[in-house]
């Protein structure tokens, strides 16, 4: 082994172990256990007599591990019976922090998302603004408008503690429901505290003899007295708290909402945490003007009516940039940080807390389970159909591929839901389809007489620039996504990101490093592939005219009915919100039961949904359809499910899951990408590649739409995820066909324009099916295997390949020959080959 192989080995089991070390463990274990296991005095009487309490109280309420053990030590201490976690003595919740380490311990490190795993649910009610004298009454289109910009702020706090995954909608008048995936009790107090805080930040100056007149008891009109608090400069100390004199305005009106960046540095004399804020160009100017004319002065950072910093102005700052200092905990720097990221224009007031259920019922989650076990089988069983040993060496990469991909998710906390399955999805598409590409490189430089250890160096190295192209092109659509998307939009960006980058490193390092091991220990001496079936060569661009007149009409008569023939019936309750009704029940009915019937009487998608007060543990239904199908749906409950004994006690108009910024984002991240791709396409190859490429990508967009709309399917956030799923696989398809015309076009291929096309359309033709046919079986095995709501992502997304392979042969190539007038474009090499190139269907 050669040194440059060992290093490259050595890379390859770093990261593969790496990745196993941050999915390890990848499910949690119950608290109580993890309490057990981890405690030093284990058999102290005190210990075991909190043990059985718990154990007695997770009988009883199975579902409160956290409560069950706090209930049950009651005024016990825990620092002995842990001597390992180190606690702070003057820490005012020790048995609280300990609990806090454990159940971060007994975490999974696959973190499941709210449809998968379920969580917790906060009712948020918002409060009334004090407005001037004459505007007290508040019509309905501003207090609309309020929530409005609350969903949309909460998003952004919640989107601040990582990738998750929340539903945030309009649960009423003037209520917002907030979902998050299963977090501890730490991440929800964190969660509480983002949620409700108004952050009011305003810059005021505190008053030239700010101490004197406080030591003479004298306020001086315009000014308050606020205080800012110290932390004990010992441990056992109490904090302090230390006065100002400060104006009761803010110095020419400097407020939070200039602020368009906040985060946490680290001061680089004291360590201690510095918050940084930037201000958008009117808070610049105005931070300037303040600072220019109040030198030497304090100026006071104040947030919510407590003094947060009051550092002295040592000369105008003109750069639009400041910091906060104070004695903060890296964890509240973060907390605040996010909040002044994000004010509220109107406080918020969390009314309840519920543990939620995940939104997908067992029978839902198992199917998809065994799903996605079906196509992964398939898939190896696909390849190793077609390429035998490669087939096997490919097999190898895949799994790397995937656990090298969860190993990167779970090292950022990344969430798993529909959208990052999707994400997935698409990597292992992409995985496959790169091998793909050199095996059938190699099997043409095998056909041309070159031995097997030159066959492989030709194959990966002709292989290497279309791989690139199509993963660069996918990697600029997912960075986009995260950039300029929301929610579960970023949440795709990032799994897609990952699986790019991974993808690239399992197929050009990792089959090829196993390739080359097994050619220098003389393993292998040939490389066997199941022979392809010669077709003669087929004129594709002959029935152009045809194909592009059945794709326009399906594109006007699908999106044309959608639009005018359903309407707003087209969008499902994630887009549109509908009616949300509660019960109670006397007995519990398994969700899939409930989709079942809900889905017979036809009101849009529903969205079930178990609820359990941490309270008083009382539990309830939700369910939200489409609107004015409340009552229909209260009766069917009722009637199909006596020994239930549902009952209605609440019935509220709810809003959207994916909110209008979400759906903005969206159609933004959407644009933004097509460009991204014209661009890159136009800079790799020319304008006119990059026009067909695109064109062809949004043809697939609507016309998979456009059928699944015929087929009487609803606009829904899976569908989100199927269509950008589609235009990552699309565009990857489009670029291997167009890439292969610009090879030909540069080898001086003889011929018209339209025969060197419909040559390259043959060359690329196995590869187009046998990458389209692995990625169609995974993907039946989820449509038929998923159940639910992976049913309907898993048709969509079927529809979408087939819609994707059949327009990088019928659309995009005949494109670029309709682009440039049937003329060979400016990079097709003068010289003609002697010898035409083999063509290989």
């Amino acid at each position: 082994m050669n040194r440059n192989t060992f290093w490259k080995w050595a890379l390859v089991v770093f990261v593969v172990l790496w990745a196993l070390y941050e999915i390890y463990p990848p499910q949690g274990r119950p608290l109580l256990d993890q309490f057990v296991e981890s405690s030093a005095n284990s058999r102290d009487t005190n210990f075991q007599a909190i043990v059985t309490r718990a154990r007695e109280l997770q009988q009883q309420r199975p579902n409160r591990d956290y409560q069950n053990i706090v209930d049950a030590i009651g005024t016990n201490n825990l620092r002995a019976f842990f001597p390992q976690f180190r606690v702070a003595e003057n820490d005012p919740k020790p048995n609280r922090t300990i609990l806090n380490r454990l159940q971060r311990e007994a975490a999974g490190q696959i973190k499941l998302g709210l449809d998968l795993q379920g969580g917790t649910a906060f009712m948020v009610r918002m409060q009334q603004v004090d407005r001037p004298a004459g505007t007290n009454d508040v019509d309905e289109i501003d207090r609309n408008a309020q929530i409005d910009q609350a969903i949309e702020v909460l998003r952004r706090r919640v989107d601040a503690f990582g990738v998750a995954e929340p539903i945030i909608q309009k649960g009423g008048e003037d209520r917002i429901l907030v979902q998050l995936p299963g977090l501890s009790e730490a991440e929800i107090e964190s969660a509480r505290t983002a949620i409700s805080k108004p952050a009011s930040l305003a810059f005021r100056l505190v008053h030239p003899e700010s101490d004197q007149f406080l030591q003479q008891g004298i306020i001086p009109p315009g000014y308050e007295r606020l205080t800012q608090r110290r932390a004990a400069q010992q441990p056992g100390q109490p904090e302090q708290l230390v006065p100002y004199l400060v104006k009761k305005g803010a110095e020419q009106g400097l407020i939070g909402k200039y602020v368009t960046r906040a985060g946490v540095i680290r001061d680089p004399m004291s360590n201690q945490p510095l918050i940084t804020m930037r201000f958008d160009s009117e808070g610049a100017r105005l931070f300037g003007d303040v600072t220019r004319a109040n030198v030497g002065r304090l100026l006071a950072i104040v947030l919510d009516g407590e003094i947060y910093s009051a550092p002295r102005i040592n000369g105008p700052i003109t750069g639009g940039s400041a910091q906060i200092e104070g004695d903060f905990s890296l964890k509240e720097a973060l907390d605040l940080s996010h909040v002044l990221m994000n004010p509220l224009e109107a406080p918020l007031q969390i009314e309840e807390q519920r543990a939620v259920d995940p939104s997908l019922g067992k029978d839902s989650i198992r199917s998809g389970v065994t799903a996605s076990v079906a196509a992964a089988a398939l898939t190896f069983a696909f390849m190793l159909f077609f390429y035998f040993l490669a087939g096997m060496v490919a097999n190898v990469a895949l799994l790397l591929n995937v656990i090298i991909l969860l190993g990167f998710m779970c090292s950022i906390d990344a969430t798993l839901t529909l959208p990052g399955i999707a994400g997935i999805a698409l990597t292992i598409g992409m995985a496959v389809d790169a091998n793909v590409l050199i095996f059938e490189r190699i099997r043409e430089e095998i056909a041309k007489g070159k031995s097997l250890r030159g066959a492989l160096i030709a194959g990966y190295d002709r292989a290497f620039g279309t791989i690139l192209d199509s993963h660069v092109t996918t990697l600029i659509t997912s960075l986009i996504l995260i950039w300029k998307g929301t929610g579960p939009i970023k949440g795709f960006g990032v799994t897609l990101a990952i699986g790019v980058a991974v993808s690239l490193f399992t197929a050009l390092m990792v089959t090829r490093l196993i390739f080359n091991a097994m050619i220098e220990r003389n393993l292998i001496k040939s490389l066997k592939m199941m022979p392809i079936v010669k077709i003669p060569a087929i004129d594709f661009l002959k029935g152009a005219k045809f194909t592009a007149i059945a794709s326009i009409a399906i594109i006007l008569v699908g999106v044309g009915y959608a639009a005018f023939g359903r309407g707003a019936d087209v969008l499902g309750v994630d887009f549109r919100g509908g009616d949300g009704t509660t019960y109670r029940f006397a007995q519990r009915v398994d969700m899939d039961r409930l989709r079942n019937e809900l889905v017979k009487l036809n009101v849009g998608d529903p969205q079930i949904q178990y609820q359990r007060s941490v309270v008083d543990q009382s539990e309830t239904l939700n369910v939200v359809t489409e609107y004015g199908s409340g009552p229909r749906v209260a009766t069917a409950l009722q009637q199909q499910f006596p020994d239930a004994k549902f009952q209605l006690v609440g019935n509220d108009q709810v809003g959207p899951t994916v909110g209008a910024e979400i759906q903005k984002s969206a159609i933004i991240s959407a644009l933004l990408a097509f460009f991204g791709v014209l661009v890159y396409v136009a800079m790799r190859y020319e304008f006119g590649f990059a026009i067909a490429a695109v064109v062809a990508t949004l043809h697939d967009v609507l016309v998979t739409m456009g059928i699944f709309f015929l087929m009487g399917g609803e606009l829904s956030a899976p569908m989100v995820a199927a269509v950008l799923t589609i235009i990552g696989y699309s565009v990857n398809d489009k670029i291997v066909i167009l890439d292969r015309i610009r090879e030909d076009l540069k080898l001086g291929v003889r011929g018209s324009f339209r025969d060197v096309i419909n040559l390259a359309l043959n060359q690329t033709l196995s590869r187009t099916l046998i990458t389209g046919g692995s990625v169609i079986l995974a993907t039946l095995a989820l449509y038929l295997f998923g159940g639910g709501i992976i049913n309907d992502f898993a048709f969509t997304f079927l529809v979408g390949i087939l819609v994707g392979t059949y327009s990088s042969i019928y659309i995009a190539a005949p494109l670029v020959l309709k682009w440039y007038k049937g003329e060979k474009p400016g990079l097709a090499k003068t010289t003609i080959i002697e010898e035409p190139v083999p063509v290989r269907a």
